[in-house]
């Protein structure tokens, strides 16, 4: 009995062990891995209010949601807090269905009063990116507590993708309304939420518990913020950093992508760049001068010589590709620069070889990558061939830079552009149409302008809207306001292990879809 008793505990044990030696040998349920992206771009503000450049939007459009946005890896806009709308009045008047299920990041519900303050916050505080809202919001109001109306000051084809901007997007009910919040304390309905901020170090995001989408792949994100391409290279090469994010040098590129080691990811070119001048004060009031500019630059020799061909010549501010694209630039100035109109021009301006045109020209010198003191070095000897031109380089970082571009401190300034929404009317309207244009602080404003916008916006034939945005285009390089210079496609490089990587044509990174294998 008692040796029964003694070999049925045995029998028991060796189960046991036997049991825990299978599973204690099974491999581990890999940790869920953090993803880290390197930048040597910069973050401006987290404030929907006040944010108006690409990389502070892509990051904003990660941990906020607006009622519409774009499918990753897509230009197609899909339901985002909403799950419908309807377009009433012959487009006069948007009514959107939101979700019952989207929650902040502190679990507070997203309604329809939330997205209807945060809106009327944006046209109250008024700064940069205000005008997304105010050029075509009439008045916005919650019907009930799911249900948000819009009346528009005009009917508007493309306003679905306006409310996939930024400003659109709810903010958490504690937000000021007539104040912008600190960087550390932003509130959205995105995949993620803000954990830390440490200004041009790092900015760590964490899975968003409450989230209505699907959850992200990875619950960690950290973005890591370089000095500088080498920087950014090393710390790649050394496993640091899991995606390199704009911008590495183009010979970083051309080494990487043909490495073994790293993938590679290329989003559509629809980024371009493009020299700013203040048309509302001196020298630069003059459009003979601005022409002047125009005729002297060698579009070629910067794409060749800076980006090794990775980039190409603009010659509108509409991309190439893009349906209404014309050459106008190319038609007016000619594809190489012209040193004896630009001294023609000059001459009639009042300048000669003892008594020269002396500029001050901006650029900063990490945003666009480092490629950007070279492009700026190129342009003053492209302008200084004319014998009466003196260029003086001024550099300062970003967000100084867009302080003092929206005081007007910078008489001609290099800039870029990714878009807001996919149109023709996002590369016009934001850097022509009278009022649409403050973020810039150039004082151009030309009439006719305006009125071929505003027709071209209502316009539902996208022939007839080519014809205004091509009479645009004309006017655009005759005024010369902005000289186009170049686009490009944007490189991301990933350690091979990484997956999930999709960038479409508003080429902003959706950080939720990515993870490790």
């Amino acid at each position: 009995m008692k040796r029964a008793y003694l070999l049925a505990i045995l029998v028991v044990l060796v189960v046991i062990v036997a049991a825990a030696a299978y599973f204690l040998l099974q491999p581990a349920a890999p940790p869920a891995a953090r993803i880290t992206l390197g930048t040597t771009d910069k973050i401006s503000d987290l404030d929907t209010s006040n944010a108006y450049d690409f990389f502070t939007w892509e990051v904003l459009s990660n941990v906020g949601e607006g009622l519409y946005k774009y499918e990753p890896g897509t230009d197609k806009l899909i339901p985002g807090i909403a799950e419908r709308y309807e377009v009433k009045d012959g487009g006069s008047t948007w009514v959107f269905y939101l979700k019952k299920n989207v929650k902040f990041c502190d679990g507070t519900p997203v309604k329809a009063q939330d997205v209807v303050r945060s809106i009327k916050r944006v046209m109250k505080i008024n700064r940069d990116p205000a005008w997304l809202v105010t050029d075509f919001v009439e008045d916005v109001v919650a019907l009930d507590d799911y249900t948000v109306q819009f009346k528009l000051k005009k009917p508007v084809s493309y306003f679905l993708a306006l409310v996939a901007t930024p400003p659109y997007f709810p903010v958490h009910p504690s937000y000021p309304e007539d104040k912008i919040v600190s960087d550390a304390t932003w509130g959205g309905a995105g995949a993620y939420c803000i954990k830390e901020f440490k200004r041009d170090e790092y900015l760590i995001l964490e899975a968003n518990p409450y989230y209505h989408g699907d959850k992200p792949k990875s619950p960690s994100f950290v973005i890591r913020f370089y000095k500088d391409a080498s920087t950014m290279r090393l710390a790649l090469e050394r496993g640091e950093i899991d995606i390199a994010w704009k911008t590495l040098r183009p010979t970083d590129y051309k080494d990487l992508m043909n490495n073994p080691n790293y993938k590679s990811v290329v989003a559509p070119g629809g980024f371009i760049r493009y020299i700013v001048l203040k048309v509302d004060a001196p020298p630069f009031n003059n459009v003979l001068v601005r022409q002047a500019l125009a005729y002297a630059v060698d579009r070629s020799e910067i794409v060749d010589k800076v980006f090794l061909g990775t980039m190409a010549p603009l010659y509108s501010m509409v991309p190439n590709g893009m349906w209404s694209h014309l050459d106008v630039f190319k038609e007016k100035y000619g594809d190489k620069p012209n040193l004896e109109m630009a001294r023609k021009l000059l001459t009639q301006a009042g300048y000669s070889e003892t008594k020269k045109l002396k500029i001050e020209l901006w650029y900063t010198p990490t945003h666009y990558g480092d490629t950007e003191a070279d492009v700026a070095q190129l342009l003053k000897k492209q302008f200084e061939a004319t014998g009466m031109i003196e260029v003086e380089l001024k550099s300062s970082e970003w967000a100084t830079y867009l302080e003092q571009q929206r005081s007007g401190r910078m008489n001609i300034h290099l800039l870029g552009w990714y878009p807001d929404y996919i149109d023709p009317d996002d590369y016009l309207t934001p850097f022509l149409r009278t009022e649409s244009n403050r973020w810039l602080a150039t004082g151009y404003s030309n009439p006719r302008v305006d009125e071929l916008l505003d027709k071209a916006a209502v316009e539902v034939d996208t022939k007839a809207r080519s014809n205004y945005y091509a009479e645009v285009q004309r006017i655009l390089a005759e005024d010369a306001p902005l000289i186009p210079l170049f686009q490009g496609e944007l490189i991301l490089i990933t350690q091979k292990n990484v997956n999930g990587v999709l960038v479409g044509p508003p080429m902003m990174l959706t950080y939720s879809t990515i993870y490790k294998s």
